[in-house]
């Protein structure tokens, strides 16, 4: 009887690669579309909200739309930041803002969208390449990128956005794969 480590074959065991002459570059154009543009996956016209909107009139417009993130634009529609789910928990969740204003409900009604967003936001134009978006995203661990063209928020890209694309091209390159199913006990 042979030894039960034994029947795993050694390549299998060291996890060496299946092909070690294969590049990145490689690799990526395999499973990957040439030049895919922002602007043909991301959300046209994407919900927006002003500055001096309540936060509470945010949480409310994410809630109803189920989204995660808003742009954040002032006055003359420029964009000035964005607001994401969590910027609204942590203002929920601060010992701190409880304390100075009492319960939550009473915090997201007194706090404007201005004071709880991320002013520091990265952006990307339509024309950009998908993988250098996707990159960006990765980089700076942000799970959106508003897409400006002009000064003006023309669109928005989400990490849902690039999922979809990754699962189109999968499906494009190997389109005899199993459907998978879960299952909870």
């Amino acid at each position: 009887m042979r030894h039960p480590k034994r029947a795993i074959t050694r390549d299998i065991r060291t996890r060496r690669p299946k092909r070690p002459g294969r590049e990145q570059a490689e690799l990526e154009a395999a499973t990957w579309p040439d030049r895919v543009r922002v602007s043909e996956l991301m959300t046209r016209a994407p919900l927006t909200i002003r500055q001096d909107a309540t936060a509470g009139a945010a949480w409310k417009l994410m809630r109803a739309r189920k989204i995660r993130h808003i742009p954040v634009l002032d006055g003359s529609g420029r964009l000035v930041g964005i607001v994401t789910d969590r910027d609204l928990r942590q203002v929920i969740l601060d010992p701190d803002i409880q304390a100075q204003l009492g319960q939550a409900p009473d915090a997201m009604n007194v706090l404007t969208v201005a004071e709880v967003m991320t002013w520091g936001v990265i952006t990307v134009r339509p024309d950009s390449d998908l993988r250098e978006a996707a990159r960006v995203m990765h980089a700076h661990k942000v799970g959106a990128l508003p897409v400006v063209e002009h000064g003006r928020v023309v669109g928005i890209l989400t990490e849902t956005d690039l999922l979809r694309q990754i699962c189109r091209a999968d499906a494009e390159c190997s389109p005899g794969m199993a459907e998978i199913v879960v299952s909870y006990p």
